[in-house]
């Protein structure tokens, strides 16, 4: 398939298949660790609920049990919940998050790498035997809660649904378990890992972390105008001149029947030049008209078409591909091979030094004569078309250097708009993995692609493009 665009890199590269995203999910606790555990336990066949059979007796008489699998590292928020069935004689329950060698003759909390919120005495312990207030106690019927937000390093616990405050900051970045200690005879609890609906409105408090981070975003100060001037900076690289007047007719900055003409006059730097070529390219591009493309091509900027050894191959060979696919979605299979003899066969010689990714794609694109409906192939994304769009991104980038007599590009002019989603998404990039790689990651498509009808987010294919 055709990979990414470096000419509209950027957003695009960022904009990864969500479906994709969803197969990587880690996967979490779904039951207690029944083959490692403290002394002193019981866990029923469930493997969901445990009992404490010691006399609690002495300090080192605890029995302590993780779940199966660590906290995902790539999530904003985990928790989950036990239910007190009994509190036996003392209560001394503990529930929190410890790491893979924390020794389960202990409760969580009193080693280094563990934390917890105890139900005899209500206090929290991180590496110490005397903890510090911070909650309730526990009792028979009580539903106790171990939440940790990955994103802040933070860590907090909830009492029958209410909750109880921050407990921990700057957590340790090494991958830690739900873990519940017992320690006094009769005790019993059964564990939550979701297969339930908790008793805290998890949703909610993910709801309240969007809601701030909105706030923040809306509260910062924008120069009049900027929003505008980015807006049609994007418009105007791109060539949707029709949707730039009336943009800025709606803005009240033109008359509209004048805004076309202004709005050309009064464009700066790259963006603006070739304005009407590249609008009347990519409208026959996104029509399948790609033969009449090459004549106003040929006529405005036949350099594009003629240097075919130069760096600017990549129009021509762009081009000649989406041609190609033009016939194959007509039906039109004795003018496609006829065509693949004449104009891409030859093309192999001229991507001999280039990269195997040419190669690769131009296989994909004459394979497609092969398949009796390629719209059920697995080449089909070949005919999207949004896959149009790729190639006419790639021409409009390649028709302003040209314009501006700099047909060798060092790097293509960017439009303002996706520099700055190159820029947030990299200052994001950059906190994650300053957070040790823990919380979830920023997934660009989420902000900016509409939902499906089943509520997913799907970003475009990826457009034509070989890699660097």
């Amino acid at each position: 398939m055709w990979r990414h665009n470096p000419h509209k890199q950027q957003p695009q590269n960022l904009l990864q298949d969500a479906e994709e995203k969803e197969a990587a999910k880690e996967p979490c606790s779904t039951e207690l660790n029944i083959s490692n555990f403290g002394s002193f336990l019981e866990v029923s066949k469930d493997k969901l609920t445990v009992r404490y059979t010691g006399n609690g007796a002495h300090t080192n008489d605890v029995g302590s049990i993780q779940g199966n699998r660590p906290v995902p590292r790539k999530q904003l928020l985990y928790y989950f919940e036990i239910t007190v069935l009994d509190r036996g004689e003392n209560c001394k329950i503990g529930v929190g998050f410890t790491d893979k060698n924390f020794k389960l003759g202990r409760q969580p909390g009193w080693e280094a790498n563990s934390y917890g919120y105890h139900g005899d005495d209500g206090k929290k312990f991180n590496n110490m035997a005397h903890g510090q207030d911070y909650g309730p106690k526990f009792e028979a019927g009580d539903i106790i809660g171990a939440g940790l937000h990955l994103g802040k390093q933070e860590m907090f616990f909830t009492k029958n649904g209410k909750h109880l405050g921050l407990a921990f900051r700057e957590i340790v970045t090494v991958p830690l378990y739900p873990t519940i200690g017992l320690h006094s005879k009769n005790e019993r609890v059964t564990v939550n890992f979701g297969q339930h609906p908790f008793k805290f409105d998890l949703e909610g408090l993910v709801q309240e972390e969007v809601e701030s981070q909105h706030r923040a975003v809306h509260s910062t100060p924008m120069p009049p105008g900027a929003t505008h001037q980015i807006v049609r900076n994007y418009l105007m690289y791109y060539g949707y001149s029709n949707t730039l007047a009336a943009f800025d007719a709606a803005a009240g900055l033109i008359a509209g029947e004048e805004a076309s003409t202004s709005s050309r006059e009064r464009e700066i730097g790259p963006e603006g030049l070739a304005l009407d070529v590249r609008k009347q390219v990519r409208q026959l591009l996104m029509g399948g008209q790609v033969e009449a493309a090459k004549r106003v091509l040929c006529k405005h900027f036949p350099e594009l078409l003629e240097s075919r050894t130069r760096p600017d191959l990549d129009v021509y060979f762009y081009i000649q591909c989406a041609a190609f696919i033009e016939l194959i979605r007509d039906k039109d299979i004795e003018g496609a091979v006829k065509f693949a003899q004449e104009v891409l066969a030859p093309l192999r010689g001229l991507l001999a030094h280039r990269s195997r990714g040419y190669e690769a794609m131009l296989h994909d694109v004459v394979a497609l004569v092969a398949y009796e409906d390629p719209q059920e192939s697995p080449l089909a994304g070949l005919l999207d078309p949004l896959q149009r769009e790729a190639v006419a991104d790639v021409i409009n980038s390649a028709i302003i250097g040209a314009a501006a007599g700099k047909i060798q590009w060092e790097s293509r002019p960017q439009p303002a708009l996706e520099r700055l989603l190159q820029q947030l998404v990299g200052v994001h990039e950059e906190l994650h993995e300053a957070n040790g790689g823990q919380g979830e990651p920023f997934r660009l498509q989420q902000h900016l692609l509409p939902p499906r009808s089943n509520g997913e987010l799907r970003p475009p294919p990826p457009p034509p493009s070989p890699p660097r």
